[in-house]
């Protein structure tokens, strides 16, 4: 009986630790924030904004999705996860831990038209507010994002 145990331990540790394994990565991220980039580009912003926000899989993986924000005003205009958000002028609203995020992640990509952001956010996959690290790339007047959660 006790080996059985010690089987079935050792068989959930390992599950466990695949399920950590298959996190997604900065460079997913990236990936998919190109994507969309390229996407856009061929096929439009509306197009793509009815992708995102259709939870299309090329841009909605789980806990790491594609979404979508106007570049002047932070106002979401796609989100597969909450759509909620959409259409609502959120950029003072902080985040768990007092950051005004959103007015920052707008405020980076004006200046530096890319790069990663670090905040908290409620990951889909948990249902827990995590650390999460997002890469943003402006494109014309929109801000395309994706980020991780860090545990």
């Amino acid at each position: 009986m006790k080996l059985l145990f010690t089987a079935a331990a050792l068989a959930c540790t390992i599950v466990a630790g695949n399920a950590y394994a298959n996190e997604p990565t900065e460079k997913d991220a990236v990936a998919l924030v190109e994507k969309g980039v390229a996407f856009m580009k061929a096929q439009g912003k509306d197009e793509l904004i009815k992708r995102i926000n259709g939870k299309d899989p090329a841009f909605f993986q789980g806990s790491l999705y594609l979404h979508m924000r106007d570049a002047s005003n932070a106002i979401m205009l796609a989100h597969p996860v909450n759509p909620t958000l959409i259409g609502k002028d959120l950029i003072d609203v902080p985040d768990t831990n007092g950051k005004k995020y959103r007015r920052e992640m707008v405020e980076l990509a004006a200046t530096k038209g890319k790069g990663w952001y670090d905040y908290t956010y409620k990951n889909p996959v948990t249902g827990k507010i995590e650390p999460k690290n997002t890469y943003m790339v402006k494109v014309n007047d929109v801000v395309l994002e994706a980020g991780i959660y860090k545990r």
